[in-house]
Formats: C-alpha cells, sequence, structure tokens
C-alpha cells in the first residue's frame, strides 16, 4: 500500500538534490546546516544546535527537531549531513531510473538520501490538521564521516524517544545491522637518525626500515569474519640519499567483538614496538578506541518494529552484521538503543556513487510506516 503522493514523492526529489548540491565535506558543514535548519523552520519547528562543533572538528553542531504528538512516546531518526571530500562539484542527474552526479565525483547520497526523506516525513506530520499520535524527534550529526565525531559529542540524554533508526547502510532495502564492530585508530611515529645514504648508511638508523619491518610482521586484511587490519598512510623521509629519521603511520583495527580488536590493536602495536627495538629507533604510538561496538538482539523492540515496517512496504527484512559503523554506534554507547538500516545508496564514497529513484522513493515509505508501525505500539 503507498503511502505517499506523487507531490510528495516530487518534493523528495527536490529536496534530496538541492541537499546534493550543498557542499559539505565533514568539518564544513555550515551551509547544509543552516539550509536544513532554515527548511525546519519554515515547517514551523523549533531547532537546536548544540556546541558539538568545535570539539568534533566542524563548523556547525549537530541538529536536533521535534514534531509534538499527542502522546508522550516518540521514535527518532538521524541521518549526517556530512560526506566525504568532494573532487567535483555536484550535479545531481537521472540516468536509467538513478540519480547520480554528472560530473566525476560523489553523489552524497550518503547520507543526504537519509536527510532529505527525514525533512519530508517531519513536512507530512507538520502539514496535518491536528498533531500526529505519536512524536517524532529527528537529529541531524556533523562529522560522521571522521569516526563519528559529531554524534560523539552529543547527548543523548536529551533524547526522549525510548528508540531510534539511522538510515546509513549502502546496501539494498531491507537489511537491518544488528551488530557493528569496535575500531581502533593508532598513530605511530618512529623516530631513528638521518644519514647521507651513499656516504655513511651505517652512520644512519632508518625510520622507515623499522616502520616497514613491524608492518611485515602484522595480520592485515580479513582476519577472521569478524575482524580486518588495515595500515592506512605512511609517510616519512626528506630525500632519496638521506637516511629516513622520521616516519609516521596510521592503522586501524576493527571487530566485532570488542575483546578481540583490543588484543589485535595490543599486537600490531607490539610489533612496531619489537621493529623499533630491532632497528634501535624510537617508537612514539597513540592508541585511540574510534567508536566502541555493538550487538542488538533480534527480538528488540526496534528490530521488531523495523521488520514489520518494511513487510508493510513490500520489503522482505534480512539481518545483517557490518564491517562499518554509524551514528548508531554512538548513540548505543550512550545506552540509547539504535539500530542501522540499509538505504539502498549504490557506491558510497565512491565517483560512480548512485541511488534509485525506487531506492529513494522506497525508504521515504519505510520512513512513514515506521512512524504508523510505532503509532500502534510495538
Amino acid at each position: 500500500m503507498r503511502r505517499c503522493t506523487e507531490r510528495e514523492r516530487d518534493q523528495l526529489h527536490e529536496t534530496f538534490t538541492s541537499l546534493c548540491r550543498i557542499e559539505s565535506p565533514s568539518g564544513r558543514e555550515r551551509a547544509c546546516a543552516d539550509w536544513v535548519t532554515a527548511e525546519l523552520r519554515r515547517l514551523g519547528l523549533e531547532v537546536a544546535e548544540d556546541g558539538a562543533g568545535p570539539r568534533a572538528g566542524s563548523d556547525a553542531g549537530n541538529l536536533l527537531t521535534r514534531v509534538a504528538g499527542r502522546g508522550e512516546d516518540s521514535i527518532l531518526l538521524s541521518a549526517h549531513l556530512d560526506t566525504v571530500p568532494l573532487t567535483a562539484p555536484v550535479e545531481p542527474v537521472l540516468v536509467d531510473g538513478a540519480f547520480e552526479n554528472a560530473n566525476d565525483g560523489i553523489l552524497g547520497a550518503d547520507n543526504k538520501s537519509a536527510v532529505a526523506i527525514m525533512i519530508e516525513l517531519a513536512r507530512r506530520l507538520s502539514a496535518g490538521p491536528e498533531p500526529p499520535e505519536i512524536g517524532l524527534e529527528v537529529l541531524f550529526t556533523v562529522c560522521e564521516e571522521v569516526g563519528l565525531a559529531g554524534s560523539r559529542e552529543f547527548d543523548a540524554s536529551l533524547l526522549r524517544s525510548r528508540f531510534g533508526y539511522v538510515f546509513d547502510h549502502a546496501t539494498p532495502v531491507g537489511e537491518i545491522v544488528l551488530a557493528s564492530p569496535t575500531q581502533y585508530r593508532i598513530v605511530a611515529e618512529l623516530r631513528g637518525r638521518a644519514a647521507h645514504a651513499g656516504l655513511r648508511p651505517e652512520d644512519g638508523r632508518s625510520a622507515i626500515q623499522a616502520a616497514a619491518r613491524g608492518i611485515a610482521a602484522m595480520r592485515l586484511g580479513r582476519l577472521d569474519p569478524a575482524t580486518t587490519a588495515n595500515v592506512g598512510t605512511i609517510a616519512g623521509g626528506t630525500g632519496m640519499n638521506v637516511v629516513p629519521e622520521r616516519c609516521e603511520l596510521v592503522a586501524e583495527a576493527r571487530s566485532l567483538d570488542h575483546v578481540t580488536a583490543d588484543a589485535l590493536a595490543t599486537e600490531m602495536v607490539d610489533h612496531l614496538g619489537d621493529a623499533a627495538n630491532a632497528t634501535e629507533c624510537d617508537l612514539d604510538v597513540t592508541v585511540e578506541k574510534v567508536f566502541k561496538g555493538y550487538r542488538t538482539r533480534a527480538t528488540a523492540p526496534q528490530v521488531v518494529l523495523a521488520e514489520r515496517a518494511l513487510r508493510c512496504t513490500g520489503y522482505e527484512p534480512r539481518h545483517i552484521q557490518t564491517g562499518g559503523a554509524s551514528d548508531a554506534n554512538s548513540l548505543e554507547a550512550q545506552g540509547f538503543p539504535c539500530t542501522n538500516l540499509a538505504d539502498g545508496t549504490e557506491r558510497n564514497h565512491q565517483p560512480d556513487e548512485r541511488i534509485s529513484i525506487d531506492a529513494l522513493d522506497g525508504m521515504f515509505e519505510v520512513a512513514i510506516a515506521l512512524f504508523e508501525e510505532a503509532a500502534r505500539g510495538v
């Protein structure tokens, strides 16, 4: 049963394409936050912006708005305003039934399809002749793409809902994320001794050699179905003919099992320590838990509700676990139950990113169904 009108779908497409055209890479969400705030205020809604911006590294804070209901109950929907860095301006075009960027760069459907959907759900509920039966809270976060920095700074005690959802998994609509990993970031600096590489190499101590030795000892890639490790960047040296005095690297360890993630990060640091000792280099290393993983029971109220909403909009629910994270990790870490739902975005973070009209419209239908099913009770 279709829940939205042709006019609502057209408005959704207009809102989505307008959002995509606004550049909002992590840290520079101000223009997008101002646009969203203005749009919500035109609907007669109050918008509160928190002070997370400076702490998260952004020029804007997280936005929270509410559509009041007749009762005390409400549900939360959340999306992030930022995108990965742009390599070209965004001009959305329709190609074979899907929105793409006419230029060689990301579209920004991750996560502006969800932002648009949530704005349009708020528009739908605000336009009714009387308040809806339950309320809706909508949270728009900043700096999600850089370690969930915005949502990590958000105070979840401000929320009145019992549970919530993010629409932020670039897989087919119908998938429900029940598990997300813990991630550790490892930043290491190795310091050796500079020397002329052709005249006095024996007087030098190569920091790059030390880093290479440590990396070679690491277990990298997919270690098991729940665990991955990666060295993402490495930089060092000053010239071809100089034994490199310094080398820096950034690595990560992830696992759906927190104990495994912790042990893997420790193992990677130990390999760097052994390599530094073997090459007579010094090592400075910092390890940061970027986000904490979570597991959700298949019988949790928000999962059961999502299954109902998906089925009544024509999608068969599928439970998955993911190697990625979302703002749901941050909210779960604060004790707020939150489930990530796949939104149908394809090839996010790539120049050929796209989202089909069917997926965009379908997730709008799912959002409406979530609200309607929540009003009927879990």
